[in-house]
């Protein structure tokens, strides 16, 4: 008898993976409203992988592959802890919510806690970003829960070691359970609190789906629509915060791009090169339309706001030799003022090259070079690469593109980069 095809195993194995990275955030979102304990609903999470990583193949994909995994990690936390409940009263108690709570993926959505946040994801981003938290490790920890993402790509979202990261999140977890954290939504004056954090949560969650950190793939989307979906929920919530609209608007804006921002064979293409047609003209307008409630709405600007406005430059401009680029510089001016940090000043670097011409931006580029945050960082030598060739010099700025390739953690980015030091040393 022939055993399993491999190819219809390994198709099989992807269709599941590609599942997963999309619907987990919700089906743990789901799992720690129902146990009120982050490591056990990750626990359950990770069986239910399992279960469908056995199933799926010989069964195929079910229609709502969400909550199939949210019912397979009920089940699974309802056996295990019936095995434990005579001698943990509380996992009793966690057995009873599970048996108690529906299967049904709708009847999930109807049943929520707390009616004034109606997403679990949402929810969990609240809850996660507790006050005993420090504002790094609220953000590790959701990044973690919320977007799926792993803890060497949270490292490369903070730009900090991978160890370190590890045990903020480890650390969050046993604060939260130390300090008794409740599951449940804050409210008023408590929900405003931990608003910048959410908010700083969104922005790297969507960050990472604009321009992945690691992997085969340059665009995470399902990343970015998840941000700008709860990001739109947030407004909501707080319709006269003002970063709350600069965030939405600057994620609009940026997303507007996605279609032209690879070409026929997926590599990277650069913003200055795009086809602008293929720019997404109505998330360009509700980013513009947003951009300007913000400004309504305060007339000190924020670095969610201020980045809204350097990339409503860009929406602004038919052309890439139309961009104002002295704007943009004065823009990143500011966002250093408020919210500075390298990245911020590498950017600022680049603006003000593209302003007032490479022999600004050279200079500036090779102070941040001591930067022991961007020493790994492979934007610094793509930009001084940039503007080397600008500058004229075309072998230098080949030796900074290899330097950049060697760098970088993404496959696309790399061979993009790679393309580009052998057409500069070719010249």
């Amino acid at each position: 008898m022939p055993g399993p095809d491999p190819a219809h195993t390994e198709k099989a194995r992807r269709t599941v993976e590609a599942v997963w990275r999309i619907e987990s955030p919700r089906v743990l979102g789901a799992l720690v409203r129902l146990v009120r304990d982050v490591d056990l609903a990750e626990e359950l999470a990770q069986d239910a992988l399992l279960a469908a990583l056995e199933h799926w193949p010989a069964e195929g994909t079910p229609d709502n592959p969400g909550a199939w995994l949210v019912t397979t990690a009920k089940r699974r936390g309802i056996d295990r802890l019936r095995r434990h409940a005579l001698q943990h009263e509380r996992e009793a108690e966690i057995a009873r919510a599970l048996e108690d709570a529906p299967d049904d993926a709708h009847e999930i959505a109807q049943s929520r806690l707390d009616e004034d946040i109606e997403d679990d994801l949402l929810r969990l981003m609240f809850i996660a970003c507790h006050p005993v938290l420090s504002p790094e490790a609220q953000v590790a920890l959701t990044l973690r829960l919320l977007g799926g993402l792993t803890t060497a790509e949270i490292a490369r979202a903070f730009l900090t070691a991978e160890p370190t990261v590890a045990q903020r999140i480890v650390r969050a977890k046993r604060a939260l359970e130390q300090a008794r954290a409740p599951f449940e939504s804050p409210r008023g004056a408590e929900r405003e609190a931990r608003l910048d954090a959410v908010l700083a949560v969104l922005y790297l969650v969507f960050n990472e789906g604009y321009s992945a950190s690691a992997g085969e793939d340059w665009l995470r989307p399902q990343l970015a629509q998840e941000a700008m979906r709860l990001g739109r929920q947030l407004l909501a919530l707080a319709p006269r915060h003002a970063e709350a609209h600069g965030l939405q608007a600057l994620m609009e804006l940026q997303a507007s791009r996605f279609g032209a921002r690879h070409g026929a064979d997926g590599n990277p293409v650069r913003l200055d090169e795009q086809d602008r047609a293929r720019w997404d003209g109505l998330l360009v307008e509700t980013g513009l339309a947003r951009l300007a409630r913000a400004e309504t709405l305060s007339k000190t600007r924020g670095p969610y706001t201020l980045q809204a406005g350097i990339a409503a430059c860009h929406a602004r401009a038919k052309r890439a030799e139309d961009t104002d680029w002295v704007r943009i510089a004065a823009l990143y001016t500011g966002l250093a003022q408020v919210a500075g940090s390298p990245v911020v000043e590498l950017n600022r670097a680049v603006a003000m090259g593209m302003a007032f011409g490479p022999q600004v931006a050279l200079p500036m580029l090779e102070a941040l070079a001591s930067e022991p945050a961007l020493r790994e960082y492979h934007w610094l030598p793509a930009a001084r690469a940039d503007m080397l060739a600008r500058a004229g010099d075309d072998a230098a700025a080949a030796r900074s593109w290899r330097e950049a390739a060697a760098l970088a953690p993404n496959e696309r980015e790399r061979d993009w980069l790679l393309a580009r030091a052998l057409k500069k040393g070719s010249e």
